[in-house]
């Protein structure tokens, strides 16, 4: 069983700070919703991050989107032996059913996860969102390893990583859903890199995925 953890992602509403700022205030009038009813996003917002601590790489639920989209359909996945979180920047954890789909319209993914962190949950509970730090998951998980995916790490093939991956029981991998710099919550864990260049983090994730359904299955 692989944990996977998308940490330090840039997922969440709109800052108190920024709610009265136009382009907040226009975008949530367009939808129909209240500034802080809306997800931060660096396309609609740019403006409005200029004014914010850190934001130039706030505001980017994209890159969870497109990491849930790959891991949830992943054979891995469909085989039971994958689980996946997200923590965010401001320290909440969703938990995600494996049977989960995610929208893949990235509109209706965003209106998805407003109501998730209105709600705290969704429908059938196949979304939770709890307060807890990435340290705080780990330790409920209690992985026997654990991994973080980064570009000054020890270099290593993907395929020679999924077969270190495969000696372990339940390992956790950690990938940063932010789109630079480096991880905000401080974890220890092996640094590893696959690849001599930076990797958006929906590559990772298919990377660390693929390599360890084939160490495992082929």
């Amino acid at each position: 069983m692989l944990h996977l953890i998308i940490a330090d992602s840039e997922l969440e509403l709109v800052p108190e700070s920024i709610l009265k700022h136009p382009a907040v205030v226009n975008y949530a009038k367009r939808r129909g919703k209240k500034p802080e009813e809306v997800l931060l996003d660096s396309t609609y917002h740019h403006s409005a991050l200029k004014k914010l601590e850190d934001g130039n790489r706030r505001g980017r639920p994209d890159i969870v989107h497109l990491c849930l989209i790959n891991a949830l359909e992943s054979i891995l996945n469909k085989e039971g032996m994958l689980r996946i979180y997200v923590h965010t920047r401001n320290d909440e954890v969703i938990y995600i059913k494996p049977e989960t789909r995610i929208p893949r319209n990235y509109n209706r993914f965003v209106g998805l996860m407003e109501s998730l962190f209105k709600n705290k949950s969704v429908p059938l509970e196949l979304l939770r969102l709890e307060r807890k730090t990435l340290s705080q998951l780990l330790n409920e998980i209690k992985p026997d390893a654990v991994f973080i995916m980064h570009e000054n790490g020890k270099p290593m093939k993907p395929k020679d990583f999924g077969e270190l991956l495969k000696g372990f029981r339940e390992p956790a991998v950690i990938v940063g859903g932010f789109p630079h710099g480096d991880f905000k919550s401080r974890v220890d864990g092996m640094k590893i890199s696959l690849y001599k260049e930076p990797l958006m983090a929906w590559t990772i994730v298919n990377e660390v995925i693929i390599n360890y359904k084939n160490a495992l299955l082929f």
